[in-house]
């Protein structure tokens, strides 16, 4: 079987200590399982934030739900379907005046009623302490497959969706960039000119009006509701803004994991920006916003670079998305780019600039981008917020990017969120799914087949077990496999030292 680059590697931690929680400050109520990830596949991450997990550097952890203080349901946006609200258009609109005329808004305090000035990304949350490299990397380089594995890896890895991924060459990374008309250009995200998009939207209704005239029906008058179209979220984005206007705003997209080269040159810009966002908005002492822990945080990540006919032309993994305001980094969005969606990490601005709203306008941005991506590849078509926490008030705005879909924490299923807030308004842990009878599609039935990385060589845990005879881990793989599945248990290679 190949090496390394094929697989992904985790050590589970277990999750038995319960920890400060960052959203209602409970000094031991925070509850969660976690994992250290050495690599992971795109297609693996994608699963495993299907079932609750989510990444903070290559530390990936799932909140135990029904006893943690403040529960994290997984949400996302269906970016295809998305309509931007008043407020959202609103923060565009000030945007659109402050890059035209120069005109800054005056900082709001809403009260705590709206968004944070965290945006959609999660508040600081952060690996343990302990950095857990007890694994010997020399495993990761030409592991072994034991006989007792034939069989069972040839089944399992070719159930996986998407076996055609294969780690991005490096002289074709994301940083060449893309010729003209060869699909997206990422230093310039949205490259639509509004009048292009106008000019589509007119010639969309006079073709409506044509089928409606030449329809079966006698006098075919069209409904109010078949000849309104909203105006689309790039319209909104590009709106107002004059050919000349006195401030430039560019988004670049720069490949974080393997860095690309202007990931290396923007690193010490980026950086600095982190730091005062983190003293300024988090309260963090200067001596806590460390490169080193800057680069744990935020460039680290666990995610393999890889590539596909049928992904987008940029490819998948961890990106940095940056915002350059007459050349200088103001904004820096955090993203993994999987099969079926863009999931947003973090961002961090320059505090000078958040009077712009800028969580907010960099989500909004983020649904255009993925929306892009979804042309090239039509599976790519949700935009995952992170977690959405009912129970903290300040939590709630991202259930506005609608319409957004809840994961239930019982069945792994999504469901609309407004028929997910009743539920929560009762009990901040709700299972969300009402069917009964309803159960987890990869629930583990077949410890058996879980792989294990031992003494370099990849093994059933039934072969395992059978040569670490006497061995008392076999009640945390369980509950380990049980958390991810038996889908990725059979993929995933968990380490035993």
């Amino acid at each position: 079987m190949a090496a390394g680059g094929s697989y992904s590697i985790v050590e589970y931690f277990g999750g038995d200590d319960g920890y400060r929680c960052g959203y209602c400050k409970h000094e031991k109520g925070n509850f969660s399982h976690g994992m250290w990830s050495h690599t992971m596949t795109v297609q693996d991450y994608q699963d495993l934030i299907d079932r609750g997990w989510r990444r903070s550097g290559k530390y990936v952890y799932k909140p135990t739900m029904n006893i943690t203080c403040c529960p994290q349901y997984t949400i996302r946006c269906h970016a295809l379907n998305f309509h931007p609200s008043k407020t959202h258009k609103k923060t565009l609109k000030r945007m659109n005046k402050f890059l035209s005329t120069g005109e800054m808004p005056v900082e709001q305090n809403d009260g705590g009623q709206g968004e944070p000035m965290d945006s959609v990304h999660e508040e600081g949350v952060r690996p343990p302490p302990q950095d857990p490299l007890k694994i010997d990397h020399t495993d990761e380089e030409d592991i072994a497959t034991s006989p007792d594995t034939e069989a069972d890896t040839r089944s399992t890895t070719s159930t996986t969706p998407r076996e055609d991924a294969a780690p991005v060459p490096e002289d074709k990374t994301s940083n060449v960039a893309p010729k003209p008309g060869k699909g997206a250009d990422p230093n310039r995200p949205l490259c639509r000119k509004a009048k292009d998009i106008r000019k589509e939207r007119r010639l969309q209704k006079e073709q409506q009006k044509q089928q409606e005239g030449t329809s079966t029906s006698p006098n075919p008058t069209p409904s109010k509701s078949a000849s309104y179209q909203p105006k689309l979220l790039e319209e909104f984005i590009l709106e107002s803004l004059p050919n000349d206007p006195l401030h430039r705003l560019e988004v670049r997209l720069v490949r974080s994991n393997p860095p690309s080269p202007q990931f290396k040159a923007s690193f010490d810009a980026s950086y600095q920006v982190y730091k005062l966002y983190q003293m300024a908005i988090h309260k963090d002492p200067p001596e806590k916003a460390t490169e080193s822990q800057f680069k744990r945080f935020l460039c680290d990540s666990p995610l393999e670079a890889e590539s596909a006919p049928d992904g987008p032309d940029v490819g998948y993994g961890s990106f940095h998305q940056q915002y350059w305001l007459d050349g200088r980094i103001v904004a820096v969005g955090v993203l993994d780019i999987l099969p079926f969606c863009v999931s947003s990490v973090y961002l961090y601005y320059h505090p000078d600039f958040s009077s712009l709203s800028l969580g907010t306008y960099s989500a909004l941005r983020e649904i255009a981008f993925t929306r892009q991506l979804q042309k090239q590849s039509p599976k790519l078509a949700y935009y995952y917020l992170g977690f959405y926490v009912h129970s903290c008030p300040k939590m709630r705005y991202k259930g506005q990017y609608r319409p957004s879909d809840l994961l239930c924490p019982e069945t792994y299923v999504w469901l609309p969120i407004e028929r997910c807030i009743p539920c929560l308004d009762i009990s901040a842990y709700s299972r969300l799914n009402e069917d009964d009878k309803a159960g987890d599609a990869h629930a583990l039935k077949d410890l058996g087949r879980a792989l294990v990385l031992h003494r370099r060589t990849v093994m059933p845990y039934a072969a395992y077990a059978q040569k670490r005879k006497g061995s008392n881990d076999e009640k945390e793989i369980e509950q380990y496999a049980s958390l991810v599945g038996q889908m990725c248990a059979e993929r995933i290679l968990l380490y035993r030292a």
